[in-house]
């Protein structure tokens, strides 16, 4: 049984290189049936392939998929066998380091699918693979070939629109889950996994590989590699150390019914119920106070050792500036009414 399967329209550069892909239906773990229709159909030679395809063997593909009961995926075939722009099947036997810009495009598609979780694909060396591009009004385009794009839209009235120049598009581009609210898309880009019941407001911000697990309400980053927990609140301007950013190999995260005050921020898990003060930045080395029920100091220790530990409440001591930890006595409970996203 293979790892994964995708039917791909996508850009291509003027040397023929691909740009971005767009799945409308991954497939995770496809049938040995459906892969031995790839190989009759389209030459597939197993392995990690990106096969580009053409109309009439799109066609055939579609065909056989038809008679194989794949009704989904052969209506996507025979679309995608009159469509304008270049077409790639890719095949992954495997969840090896990828190859090529399909694969990766695939990849991304799975987790903002939610048929992938965050951490559990691999995704090392994606960057060189992911050209930067400027994302427009008309789709991505090579840098090196956006001023006479450029020009072209003026001499025929148009304004070509640059809204990003980047590696990763947004995700709603490519793929909107069910039941979320996303205030600003730009700010969640391909590859974010977004658990359904999450809002987004516009200052909050997903990264790839990253997101939530539920019902949760993000005004504040949630940075590369980072998963939030069902009922967790992310403040205004609050902030996630990512792997990408600091964090080195720590796998950060936030648990579940926690909550992050408003430009508060961490570099280190936290458990369930936890809740850090507004303002308050902790990071692995930061020297806490614990504190007893009755406020009185037990010791002093580093944050990492409180890392992942539940119903904690991190604070800082607004006479001597001193960070401080107690048990959380109160639990965050998000507004029903308010994070219904159906």
């Amino acid at each position: 049984m293979s790892f994964a399967f995708g039917i791909g329209i996508g850009s291509q550069n003027n040397q023929g290189e691909w740009l971005e892909v767009y799945y409308q239906q991954p497939i995770m773990t496809p049938g040995k049936d459906l892969i031995d229709v790839v190989e009759t159909a389209l030459d597939y030679k197993g392995g990690n392939q990106a096969i580009e395809a053409g109309a009439e063997q799109l066609s055939q593909f579609a065909n056989a998929l038809r008679q194989l009961g794949q009704t989904e995926q052969a209506r996507l075939a025979e679309q995608a066998a009159n469509s304008k722009r270049p077409v790639v099947v890719t095949v992954l036997a495997t969840d090896d380091t990828a190859s090529s810009t399909p694969e990766v495009y695939l990849k991304l598609h799975l987790i903002s699918h939610r048929l992938a979780r965050p951490h559990t694909l691999k995704l090392d060396g994606i960057f060189g693979l992911l050209p930067n591009l400027a994302w427009t009004n008309e789709g991505a385009i090579d840098l090196n070939e956006l001023p006479e794009r450029q020009l072209q839209a003026r001499i025929e009235g148009r304004t070509l629109e640059v809204k990003s120049v980047d590696k990763f598009p947004q995700m709603t581009d490519y793929v909107v889950p069910k039941g979320v609210r996303i205030a600003d898309t730009s700010r969640v880009r391909l590859g974010a996994y977004v658990g359904e019941g999450t809002t987004v407001m516009h200052e909050g911000f997903i990264n790839f590989n990253a997101g939530t697990e539920g019902t949760s309400m993000i005004e504040g980053r949630i940075s590369a590699g980072v998963i939030i927990g069902k009922g967790s609140d992310l403040g205004g301007g609050c902030s996630t150390m990512g792997t990408l950013s600091g964090g080195g190999n720590i796998i950060i995260s936030v648990g579940e019914n926690c909550l992050l005050g408003a430009n508060a921020g961490i570099g280190i898990p936290l458990g369930d119920r936890c809740t850090v003060e507004a303002g308050l930045y902790i990071t692995a080395g930061t020297k806490v106070n614990l504190l007893d029920d009755n406020n009185d100091l037990v010791e002093v220790i580093k944050a990492r050792d409180l890392a992942g530990k539940n119903d904690l409440l991190f604070r800082r001591n607004s006479l001597t500036g001193a960070v401080e930890c107690k048990t959380n006595k109160t639990a965050i409970e998000l507004n029903e009414e308010l994070h219904a996203n159906n």
